[in-house]
Formats: C-alpha cells, sequence, structure tokens
C-alpha cells in the first residue's frame, strides 16, 4: 500500500507520543517526527522503519506541533522548514494563537487545538478552531489527526479557546487534585493512608464512569445520591457555600483562562 501524504510531527513528549501511537495504528502514513531527545520508544520506530526520525526539511501535507509554548519560538524556524504553499500546520500549544501561527510558519492554514492528557489513552476531549474561511478538508484532517485522543469538538470560536484550556485542558489536573484532597480528608478521619488513597481513587473513577455510561447530567447524578439531611447532603451543605467548590472553581478557571491569554503574549 503507498503511504498517505506526509506527516510532519514536531515534538514528541506525553501528548505528541500519544498522537503518534494512533497514527501508526490507522492507515499507513509516511510520518516523520522532529524530536531533539527522542526517548528510546522514538529510537526504536525509527529503527524498525516505522518513522523518519529527524529528517532534513522538506515540504510536509500537514505538519503537527506538540511542543510547549515557551519553545515555539526556539522550533518555528526549524518547523518552517517543512511547510510549503499546500501545508496545513496544527498546533496543540496553549495560548499560541492562529496569527501568531501563521506569521512564524508562513502559511495561512493553521488550526489551534487543545487536547488534554487522558488522550495518552485514547480517553480525552480536544476542542479545535481554524480562521474563518478554513478549507473543509483542513477541517477534516484535523478532526481525523486529533481523533485517537479521543473526542474531538469544532471548529469554535478563537475567542473561546482560553475558557476551553482553563475547562478541559487543565481539567484533569483539578479531578487529580479531587482525589488527592479527599484522600487526606480521610486520613485525618482516621482512614489509613493507603485504604484512604484506594477508596478516593476508585471512588473517582467510578463517578466517572458512572456518568460516562448513565447519560445523566452531572447535576441529575449529583441529586440522585443526595439524600435529604444524610450525610453526603451535611457534606454538599459545606462545599457548595458561598465559599465552596462553585466559587473556587470560578476563580480557579478564571485564572487559567487569564495564563492562556499571557501565553498568546509571551509568544510574541
Amino acid at each position: 500500500m503507498k503511504p498517505a501524504a506526509s506527516l510532519t510531527l514536531v515534538g514528541a513528549g506525553r501528548m505528541g507520543s500519544a498522537l503518534l501511537d494512533g497514527w501508526l495504528k490507522g492507515p499507513a502514513r509516511d510520518i516523520s517526527v522532529i524530536e531533539p531527545s527522542p526517548q528510546a520508544g522514538i529510537k526504536a520506530l525509527a529503527d524498525a522503519g516505522r518513522i523518519h526520525l529527524n529528517p532534513a526539511p522538506s515540504e510536509s501535507a500537514i505538519i503537527v506541533l506538540a511542543v510547549k509554548p515557551q519553545q515555539f519560538a526556539a522550533v518555528s524556524e526549524q518547523a518552517r522548514a517543512f511547510v510549503g504553499p499546500k501545508s496545513v500546520a496544527i498546533s496543540i500549544m496553549a495560548g499560541v494563537r492562529l496569527a501568531q501561527l501563521a506569521r512564524r510558519l508562513g502559511t495561512d492554514r493553521v488550526i489551534r487545538a487543545m487536547p488534554n492528557t487522558p488522550g495518552a489513552i485514547g480517553q480525552g476531549v480536544t476542542a479545535f478552531t481554524a480562521p474563518p474561511g478554513a478549507k473543509p478538508a483542513d477541517l477534516s484532517a484535523a478532526r481525523e489527526l486529533l481523533a485517537p485522543l479521543g473526542d474531538v469538538h469544532g471548529p469554535v470560536d478563537e475567542g473561546l479557546m482560553p475558557a476551553v484550556t482553563a475547562l478541559s485542558g487543565s481539567g484533569p489536573a483539578y479531578i487529580f487534585l479531587l482525589a488527592e484532597v479527599m484522600a487526606e480528608a480521610g486520613i485525618a478521619q482516621g482512614l489509613p493512608r493507603d485504604l484512604a488513597l484506594s477508596l478516593a481513587r476508585r471512588t473517582v473513577e467510578g463517578a466517572a464512569a458512572l456518568m460516562a455510561q448513565s447519560g445523566d447530567s452531572p447535576e441529575a447524578l449529583r441529586k440522585a445520591v443526595t439524600s435529604p439531611r444524610g450525610t453526603t447532603q451535611a457534606a454538599l451543605d459545606i462545599l457548595m457555600d458561598t465559599g465552596g467548590m462553585p466559587a473556587l472553581f470560578r476563580n480557579a478557571l478564571s485564572a487559567a483562562a487569564a495564563r492562556d491569554r499571557q501565553l498568546s503574549q509571551e509568544a510574541d
């Protein structure tokens, strides 16, 4: 089978490697990876002839940038060497705007996406944005290439991307923190550490699985498990008061969105 049009991945960290793994499980592609410090797994793929590792620059049909936004200025010239008149560039960097991508890469065919870390096991969610008038083929290519990470939404208005980053991009850390603080609270109530950690972790995992399978809203599921004047209600009276989780999350997401906008300024 003749490989599909060339695909270049810049950055093979956690998210870049997750994308690469998904691509290699799909239709045959001619894939190049630009990574100055490749891990053993990436080297093994190159040795097996499944990817080209750090090849000489040549025009690529699609180039995916999976580096940290702070690295963009440093890698943009190297990445631009793989961009030609027919190339589509897809970025999964937080904060870097479409206009900045277009200017540094020398093409208007750019797409900006925000995945999250559960994408490493195909259970993530990604939202993407594109310039007005983007080619339908470019949007389809973005959906296809991001699909290995999980659900894909878009295109959305670029003005929503800081909120997307704050909610889903950073969101897994909030869930991990929830399990962490639940366990610590259980320890404070006298539970052994190992038991508290196991109970907290499995409770978060089970609740997420129930939410995924039931189709009910989070609010409906919360109300279903909350008996009037029961133990859950006693806890929620604390968590949902004026200084509780609703206010904390509004403030937290506001801070994350503000940082996304600041990263946009730093990318200039």
